[in-house]
């Protein structure tokens, strides 16, 4: 069982490799026939352009009075828990018992508002994000277009030159300028 678990692995590992190879393999023998390479670096599309930097200030406009009510509730929360050990022990068993089930059931529901609220902020940043993405799609595909790339390059490889990375002119595009 362990054996053949490492075999598929070992496939999988070789598979990968032989794939990587072969997509560096062609864009070298690309750039040997005289090909135009280019090369964009998405992560600083989305922390650099104007686009990204709008829709993380949307999204704190649109969040920040969730965050508040959020902080709020658990600035209550612990100002119950901190006044209930403070008077638990001069509070009869059934008082006590009943303190105890109202910080539980405060407590779950700052949990469960909390978890609403992460969940919310992820799914917004992930639409931003796309929105941002698939307009930098189309200013890669323009400028490839323009400038004849034969080929464009997003993930990040162990070396670019500057020579082939077109980044700034996406970012400058994306900002507005041609």
């Amino acid at each position: 069982m362990r054996t053949m678990k490492n075999l598929l692995n070992f496939a999988a590992v070789s598979a990968l490799v032989l794939t990587t190879a072969m997509g560096v393999s062609g864009v070298a023998r690309a750039a040997d026939d005289g090909a135009k390479v280019g090369w964009v670096n998405v992560d600083r599309i989305l922390r650099d352009s104007s686009p990204a930097k709008a829709a993380l200030n949307k999204i704190e406009q649109d969040f920040n009075k969730k965050t508040k009510d959020l902080q709020d509730q658990a600035a209550k929360l612990k100002a119950m828990n901190d006044k209930f050990e403070k008077d638990a022990l001069t509070m009869s068993e059934s008082e006590r018992n009943r303190k105890q089930r109202e910080l539980s059931e405060s407590d779950k529901d700052f949990q469960r508002r909390q978890r609403e609220f992460r969940e919310d902020l992820s799914q917004r940043q992930f639409e931003e994000r796309q929105v941002i993405l698939d307009r930098a799609e189309k200013v890669i595909r323009q400028i490839a277009e323009a400038e004849k790339y034969d080929i464009i390059l997003q993930e990040p490889p162990v070396f670019v030159s500057s020579r082939v990375d077109i980044t700034e002119k996406v970012i400058k595009v994306l900002n507005g300028g041609k």
